[in-house]
């Protein structure tokens, strides 16, 4: 029975067998912050019945089931994670933070952000060119506009047609149902535009040659800032300091801006994985850990 002093982790079911088996580091290293605490720890996968109020729980990228639950996502790429209490990207603590880098971490920065090029891709972002395209990510729900995007994935792209002259290469996400609706007019669009490209895949070569990104929030344009290339976003995300906000008043000023864009991918990228996420690598991860959950008021 869950009490006051349960930790419940309600996550997919493999990622319940790994932690079960202890062969998940961040997973495990939170479990020993809570056990330090007296606290009990259990896995159960989703679906589970929970009951509101008995116990506190942490929830694997989907939202807290109540005032007592948190949420922990991957930050893109391993071992960062972040904790926090929505699952809604663009609410977490370091999509509020102000970006100021620090010059006098500007060759720290620029190691960190060379060591995480090479291992992440090798040497393809020593390489990179503006072949004179536009790469658009694209994720789910082509046809939908929901309220935290500026328009619907589809009309994201059309807007792409209309404000450059340059060719426009979408790509459908691998991991993506999408429906015959959504497909049937995506080709429809292909065909009425010579300058539009519709393939799946193919993110490494496009962010080594591509102008830059065009996407509603995808971890893409995060991968792009290891290649130097800005992106241009068309919905809230945590990421989007030294991004370009699509503006639905002025749409050309937004393309005008990140045809032109320049920031200091190595400080950024710094800051947002060293200094506003969890690094599981790092030997205080547990104490940056206790110190994310006592943020949110748990007893650690």
């Amino acid at each position: 029975m869950e009490t006051e002093q349960t930790v419940t982790f309600y996550m997919e079911p493999e990622l319940c067998h790994s932690a079960l088996a202890g062969k998940h580091n961040f997973i495990g290293k939170v479990a020993a912050v809570l056990a330090r605490a007296g606290l009990d720890v259990r896995y159960a996968p989703f679906g589970k019945t929970f009951s509101a109020g008995n116990g506190w729980s942490m929830s694997h990228i989907k939202s807290p089931p109540d005032a007592q639950g948190l949420c922990f996502r991957r930050a893109y790429h391993y071992p960062f994670w972040q904790i926090e209490n929505s699952a809604e990207r663009w609410a977490w603590d370091v999509a509020q933070a102000a970006f100021e880098p620090d010059p006098s971490e500007a060759k720290e920065a620029a190691r960190f952000y060379g060591f995480w090029q090479n291992r992440l891709f090798g040497d393809a972002p020593q390489t990179t060119s503006r072949s004179g395209f536009v790469y658009v990510p694209l994720q789910g729900k082509l046809l939908d506009h929901r309220p935290f995007q500026l328009c619907s994935p589809l009309e994201m792209v059309e807007h792409c047609l209309a404000q450059t002259r340059l060719p426009v290469i979408a790509t459908l996400h691998p991991n993506e149902r999408y429906d015959r609706a959504e497909i049937v007019a995506l080709t429809k669009l292909e065909k009425a535009h010579d300058r539009l490209t519709v393939q799946t895949g193919g993110m490494e070569e496009l962010l080594a040659t591509c102008d830059y990104i065009v996407t509603q929030n995808s971890s893409v344009a995060f991968n792009g800032y290891f290649f130097g290339k800005p992106s241009l976003l068309f919905r809230k995300a945590d990421f989007h300091h030294i991004a370009v906000r699509a503006v639905a008043e002025d749409m050309a000023a937004g393309f005008d801006a990140v045809g032109q864009a320049a920031p200091d991918y190595a400080a950024y990228v710094h800051w947002f994985w060293q200094k506003n996420s969890i690094n599981a690598g790092r030997p205080e991860a547990e104490e940056t850990i206790a110190a994310r959950l006592r943020r949110f008021g748990w007893p650690v």
